[in-house]
């Protein structure tokens, strides 16, 4: 009898064998058929959608702790035995589950939370797909046992593949009568036992178990109200108890141990206008462990975030030591219609707008708290010359008594004493090599605001003035939610060279070396560096343009110059350095390539003023609503952008700038927009290379000679640049040290291109061996 073709079966081929040329050859002569598309039954999707929701014990404890807290318990209690492969018990005394929803209780999405798509925008309890019992009675053997407020006995189930089954054949599958506290306890029994190799996958009960633990640990911690306690089943005592009444303090001290609960710090911060508060409890600069621990609650679900564990890091890298991490709990609460939580099986991570504003107002509150909090350090201090006085910081009086005459007590000390040759060398009064140079300049920039206020607008003094006078604007902030700023950032973050940012986060600012090649010196632990500043800031001030992206401050030009004419004095200037140099090529001889400087200069020299100033015009409310480039509709130039406060960058530079905004700048494309237009500011913000004065130049022998003198006009000329260049260097210097070096301390994400421009140039260890052989 012929077999119907449409109801034959494929052969089954041995699977992991690789296919032989040979065959490959006799199958290509005979045309094969494709092969038919069939649903997959459905216990095989279930078992699936099973392995994504519950991959281990702790994953399935973690969907049965959050429905029974969703369920009103004041008290949970976990049993476990064999790290939950043989039996994982949760009991709760919610409000329980009612007889009649007991048949659809473990079927795929039933839930008493949702009702419809929309509901998922504004969803505020942990469970709500209805997945987590359904998964679990597809790989397990699962009973539970009810009993609600109304009812007068309780009610037992057993479920297997998401259906109610019978305890026993023969018997019936309705839930049972039987006796029963208040609330519901769910029996978890041979999970895994229908995925062999899921379940041979675990290396220990042990292991599994210290999992469990942590899960527990986690929402004793955050769950205030309600009562934990986690015991191996067997086991008399408990391995997790926390009672109902503790506080957070009192949960971590139980759960974490008391070195971590006498070192916390509280913080809180809010926004409205970004949707969310957070409070926590972090470790001070006493705690610190190998490894970061980071409890996360993102409206009261366990979650899992890089970026928020990394800014953190990046936040304690200035108090700790290197090698040191932090104990860390954030209770993060964000308006529901911002987080979109169902992004992930196990709802381990979410998704939620302003990702990098909140992160960054939250690693801001905690740094002024450890800054706050720093009274029971103990230091290693030492004089550098005999007979100088130390002066001792407030607030840092531990040696002697307070005003009742008792003595205040140290922190013990743990450490052993350290080697001499690891020890960070830093005078007491932070005394700079600048201070040794020429006297102190009075009046310090540095009283900066944190970059979540709002903008400032500054009107430049004159060179020589040392204070830069602000006053607050009533802008209201710009939310940018950007796909293009958004990918810009994330271009940065992904080339981050970690060892660079932390050794810039924690560095002391020794001095300035050389305006001219824009060098300064700067130390970190034991060893000293030289900088490229000109290249540090370059970046700098481009990250600045990402994160405050349409929310800069402004400088006000008084009198407003006219763009045509800043335009014209840049292409005169432009043409006039092209013809000197070309004169100078063609006298020597020598020069036969161009270089990537001079095809810039022909490209600007030869680039129309008119046509830059059209560009300019034509997009001048763009301009002004993200950079803060203010341009009045008869082409004036009213206002820059201010980057950095207390940073004045050099206005000479600015005619340039606006000229090379005509043909360096990409107006097509969004993205490559703001990308050039950034790279343009930064360029312009970058401290300019000062010229060697001529006092200098003639010491060292670098000034003509056999020259007929300089006319009494030129004289003047030339002590007014002078004085000028002076009065310059002097302010470049101030704002270096105490404007510009701390704010990349703070904020650079040093990337891997900035590797160029650093040279070690000393090593406390190296010099100790050094001297060790002499």
């Amino acid at each position: 009898m012929a077999m119907d073709p449409e109801m034959e079966v494929d052969s089954p081929e041995p699977r992991g064998t690789k296919r032989l040329a040979e065959d490959a050859e006799v199958h290509a002569e005979v045309p094969q058929r494709p092969k038919r598309i069939k649903a997959l039954d459905p216990d095989v999707v279930n078992k699936i959608a099973a392995g994504e929701i519950i991959v281990a014990p702790m994953h399935a404890l973690k969907e049965l702790i959050e429905n029974a807290v969703d369920a009103g318990s004041t008290s949970i209690e976990i049993l476990v035995k064999d790290g939950g492969l043989k039996l994982l018990q949760i009991t709760d005394n919610g409000h329980g589950i009612d007889r009649d929803d007991l048949p659809i209780l473990c079927e795929r999405f039933t839930t008493s939370k949702l009702k419809q798509f929309e509901d998922l925008s504004s969803i505020g309890t942990y469970g709500f797909r209805g997945e987590a019992l359904a998964s679990i009675s597809h790989i397990a053997h699962l009973t539970v046992t009810t009993k609600t407020a109304g009812s007068s006995c309780a009610w037992r189930a057993q479920y297997s593949g998401g259906n109610l089954v019978a305890p026993k054949p023969g018997q019936s599958a309705a839930p049972k009568a039987t006796a029963g506290r208040g609330g519901t306890q769910i029996t978890v029994e041979d999970l895994f036992y229908n995925v062999p190799t899921r379940r041979r996958a675990f290396r220990s009960a042990s292991e599994e178990y210290a999992k469990i633990l942590d899960v527990v640990g986690r929402y004793s911690v955050h769950c205030s109200g309600v009562a934990f306690s986690c015991r191996k089943h067997g086991d008399s005592g408990v391995s997790v108890s926390t009672p109902a009444a503790a506080n957070t303090i009192e949960r971590i001290r139980q759960i974490h141990g008391s070195a971590v609960a006498n070192e916390l710090v509280e913080f809180k911060v809010e926004d409205d206008k970004l949707g969310f508060r957070s409070s926590g409890l972090v470790t001070n600069a006493n705690y610190h462990v190998k490894r970061t621990a980071v409890l996360l609650f993102i409206n009261h679900r366990s979650v899992e975030s890089t970026a928020i564990k990394r800014a953190v890091e990046q936040t304690y890298s200035s108090f700790l030591p290197k090698g040191g991490h932090p104990f860390v709990y954030i209770d993060l609460e964000i308006e529901p219609q911002r987080v979109d939580v169902n992004v992930h099986p196990t709802k381990r991570e979410v998704n939620f707008l302003n990702e990098d504003e909140i992160i960054e107002s939250i690693c801001n509150e905690i740094r002024s708290k450890l800054a706050q909090v720093d009274s029971s350090r103990t230091f290693l201090t030492q004089t550098l010359l005999p007979g100088v006085t130390t002066i001792e910081p407030l607030n840092r009086d531990n040696d002697t008594n307070n005003s009742n005459g008792n003595t205040i007590p140290k922190t013990p000390s743990t450490s052993k004493k350290p080697y001499e040759n690891n020890l960070v060398r830093t005078d007491s009064k932070v005394r700079k090599i600048t201070s040794m140079l020429s006297p102190a300049i009075s009046g310090d920039p540095s009283t900066s605001t944190p970059t979540n206020q709002r903008p400032s607008t500054l009107t430049p003094p004159t060179i020589a003035d040392p204070g830069l006078h602000y006053e607050t604007t009533t802008r209201e902030p710009l939310r940018v939610a950007l796909t293009s700023i958004k990918n810009l950032r994330a271009s940065v973050r992904n080339n981050m060279h970690n060892t660079l940012t932390e050794t810039i986060a924690s560095h002391t600012y020794v001095g300035l070396i050389d305006e001219r090649r824009r060098i300064a010196a700067i130390q970190s632990g034991v060893k000293l560096y030289l900088i490229d500043y000109g290249m540090f800031c370059t970046e700098f001030f481009y990250q600045i343009g990402l994160t405050d992206f349409g929310n800069f401050g402004t400088i006000k030009l008084s009198p407003a110059p006219k763009i045509i004419d800043l335009l014209r004095i840049a292409a005169e200037t432009e043409r006039d350095a092209h013809a000197h140099q070309s004169q100078s090529q063609s006298q020597s001889q020598t020069q036969t390539t161009i270089t990537e400087t001079e095809n810039e200069a022909t490209e600007i020299f030869t680039t129309a003023p008119s046509t830059v100033h059209q560009t300019l015009l034509s997009r001048r409310e763009m301009l002004s609503e993200y950079f803060s480039l203010e341009i009045s509709p008869d082409g004036t130039l009213l206002s820059i952008p201010l980057l950095l406060k207390g940073y004045l960058p050099c206005l000479a530079k600015l005619p340039r700038f606006l000229l090379r905004l005509g043909p360096y700048v990409d107006w097509t494309s969004e993205e490559d927009c703001f990308r050039t237009f950034l790279r343009e500011l930064a360029a312009f913000y970058t401290p300019e290379q000062l010229p060697t004065p001529a006092s200098e130049s003639a010491v060292d022998g670098t000034g003509e000679s056999g020259t007929a003198g300089p006319s009494e006009s030129q004289t003047q000329t030339q002590n007014e640049e002078e004085e000028f260049i002076t009065q310059r260097r002097a302010q470049i210097a101030r704002m270096l040290e105490h404007v510009v070096f701390p704010a990349l301390r703070g904020r650079l994400v040093a990337t891997t291109r900035l590797l160029r421009g650093v040279v070690e140039v000393a090593d406390l260890k190296g010099l100790y061996r050094v001297f060790e052989r002499c």
